[in-house]
């Protein structure tokens, strides 16, 4: 089947046509994405208005090369997938309106997807991933352990309390005259700074959850920041070095949690999955392949472009959907917040049978 995906829940304008084949196989046929970081760098970070307006200006234009360039027409899909939240709710309306238009007008299925489902089920399309496989979903605006055990199945092990991973560092980054996005701003300068310079906590480090906290890290980087001000260009380095040793730190006690809560409930993950823009982070990612050699599986952490946010993920998302059959009316309403593990399975316990096979 092929399926036209449309990404629009932040400062990506996203479109991307997947096929899947009859043995769960997926092939992406195009992945076209506008950045608009230009648009919000000014602002340190993404101004909803200007990102709503973005989409409206752009999003036709996008679906049309997406479809050029798979050499598809639209009679020729299977379905019409759109991210339907969470994420912004000006940028939400955009994209899934779009796609109801494009699935009346062309009488298609139409599979309004959950933005973080489909980020949680990238693995499969990607590296064909078995269920069920323990996913940490780390991004702007989301910090998560999740127990992915099937389509529509998802139990979250841990979360954050209040920033998310790369959120502390977008914020960390403005604090310390960076540029944005933040998060490869802070990594470049890590690469030259002192880790051990300044004594940074670690929040919720040895706790039987899995639960995060990043806002008392934040706080401790700015007080260190104030007491040496103003800041040298290796004082800047020695900042950034210290928080992402923290950030390391506590993923890898956290996830170590969350690891240990999940083989107690479900036996061993089949896989460790990386998803969302931290995973590109290489000192995140290279305590996550630490994590997962220590249980006994592998990392699967898609390529960057499939990370962070984009039409390939929702597209494979409503294929997966549409084979079992779980597709949505017109009437489906966007949600600005939609937490992963509410999403109900439509055929109740029928798919995770189906997907242990």
């Amino acid at each position: 089947m092929i399926v036209l995906g449309i990404e629009t829940t932040c400062d990506e304008t996203a479109a991307a046509v997947v096929e899947r084949s009859e043995d769960g196989r997926g092939k992406i046929l195009s992945n076209i994405i506008l950045s608009q970081v230009n648009e919000h760098a000014a602002f340190g970070g993404v101004v909803p208005e200007i990102a709503a307006r973005a989409h409206v200006e752009a999003l036709d234009l996008i679906i049309g090369r997406a479809m050029r360039e798979a050499g598809q027409d639209f009679d020729d899909l299977d379905g019409i997938a759109a991210a339907a939240g969470p994420g912004l709710i000006g940028g939400v309306i955009v994209g899934l309106t779009t796609a109801k238009a494009i699935a009346m007008v062309k009488r298609k299925p139409l599979i309004a997807i959950n933005h973080l489902e489909a980020h949680a089920l990238t693995a499969r399309l990607t590296d064909a991933t078995p269920f069920p496989y323990c996913l940490f979903l780390a991004s702007g605006g989301h910090t998560q352990i999740v127990a992915v055990r099937g389509i529509g199945d998802y139990v979250r092990l841990g979360t954050t309390m209040d920033d998310a991973i790369g959120e502390a560092f977008d914020k960390t980054a403005k604090l310390l005259g960076l540029g944005y996005p933040g998060g490869p701003q802070v990594e470049r300068e890590a690469l030259r700074g002192n880790p051990a310079r300044f004594a940074l906590p670690r929040p919720m480090q040895g706790r039987k959850d899995a639960d995060f906290s990043l806002s008392g890290l934040k706080t401790a980087l700015r007080l260190e920041a104030e007491k040496i001000a103003p800041l040298s260009d290796q004082d800047v380095a020695d900042l950034c070095a210290s928080f992402q040793q923290a950030v390391v730190d506590v993923v890898l006690d956290r996830l170590r949690a969350g690891l240990r809560l999940f083989r107690a409930r479900y036996g061993a993950p089949t896989a460790l999955v990386a998803a969302g823009g931290v995973a590109a982070n290489l000192a995140i990612r290279k305590v996550l392949h630490r994590l997962a050699f220590e249980v006994g599986s592998v990392l699967v952490a898609p390529p960057l472009e499939l990370c962070t946010d984009n039409g390939a993920m929702i597209a494979w998302a409503g294929a997966e959907r549409l084979a079992l059959g779980m597709t949505d009316t017109l009437d489906v309403a966007p949600r600005a917040r939609w937490p992963l593990d509410e999403i109900a399975a439509a055929k109740g316990k029928l798919q995770r049978t189906a997907a242990y096979k």
